[in-house]
C-alpha cells in the first residue's frame, strides 16, 4: 500500500508540474495564477502548495541541483575539487540527455529568460549553490579564498549553462548545443586551473601578461600557499 500511495503522490506532482509548464509556455509566468493551475490541474488549491510551496518553485525545477559542494567533499582520494567538477561536467556533457525533450526544455528556457521574478529566483537558487560550494572549499582553502574560488567556478558553471540553453532557445539543434558546452567546459576550467594572467595583452606596467611566470606555475604556488596557511 505504501508503494501505492508513493506512486500516486508522484503521479500528482507530476501533472501538476506538467499542467504549470503548459500555461506558462503558453501564457507566460506572471500571467498565470496559482488557482489556474490547480484548476487545471484537477487538484485543490492546497494540495498543490503541499507539493510546491510557492509559484516560482512550480518554474525552477532543476534549477541550482548541480551539487557542486557535494562533488567537491566526495571527490576521489588525490583529485582536485576542479578536477572533480571538470570530470562531472564533462560527462554531463557528453552523457545522453535521457529524459528530456528538447522542445519542451526549449519552452522552460523561453519562460525562465522571460520573467524578471523567476530571473530573480533563479539568481537567489544559484547563490544559495554558491555559498554552499564555499563552505566545502573553506577547510581546504581558508575561508576568504574559499568565497572567492566559489564565486569564480559559481559563475563559470552559470555562464557555461546559460548559453548551452540560449543557444537552445535560438534553434542550435541539442547535439551541437552540447558539442560546443564541451568545448566551453574545457576552455572554462583551463581558465579556472590556470588563470587569466597568460592571456593576451599588456599589464599598466607595460610587461606582458605572464610577467615572466607561466600560468601553470603561478597556480601551483597559489595552492600550496593555501594548503599552508589559510
Amino acid at each position: 500500500m505504501a508503494g501505492l500511495r508513493e506512486r500516486k503522490k508522484e503521479e500528482t506532482r507530476r501533472r501538476i508540474a506538467a499542467t504549470a509548464w503548459r500555461l506558462f509556455a503558453e501564457r507566460g509566468f506572471e500571467a498565470v495564477t496559482v488557482n489556474e493551475i490547480a484548476e487545471a490541474a484537477q487538484v485543490a488549491k492546497a494540495t498543490l502548495f503541499s507539493y510546491f510551496p510557492t509559484k516560482e518553485s512550480l518554474a525552477l525545477q532543476g534549477v541550482g541541483d548541480d551539487d557542486l559542494a557535494g562533488i567537491v567533499t566526495g571527490r576521489t582520494p588525490g583529485s582536485t575539487p576542479l578536477g572533480a567538477l571538470r570530470a562531472h561536467f564533462r560527462a554531463l556533457a557528453a552523457g545522453p540527455m535521457t529524459g528530456l525533450d528538447p522542445e519542451v526544455l526549449v519552452s522552460r528556457v523561453r519562460v525562465i529568460f522571460d520573467s524578471p521574478a523567476l530571473s530573480n529566483a533563479t539568481n537567489s537558487l544559484l547563490y544559495q549553490q554558491r555559498e554552499r560550494l564555499a563552505q566545502a572549499l573553506t577547510a581546504e582553502l581558508g575561508e576568504r579564498t574559499a568565497v572567492l574560488a566559489a564565486a569564480q567556478i559559481s559563475a563559470s558553471v552559470v555562464t557555461l549553462q546559460e548559453g548551452f540553453f540560449r543557444r537552445l532557445a535560438d534553434g542550435t539543434s541539442p547535439a551541437d548545443a552540447r558539442a560546443r558546452l564541451g568545448e566551453e567546459i574545457e576552455l572554462a576550467f583551463d581558465l579556472l586551473t590556470h588563470g587569466l594572467g597568460g592571456l593576451g595583452g599588456h599589464d599598466q606596467h607595460g610587461h606582458d601578461g605572464h610577467d615572466g611566470h607561466d600560468g601553470h606555475h603561478g597556480h601551483d604556488q597559489g595552492v600550496q600557499r593555501n594548503q599552508r596557511g589559510q
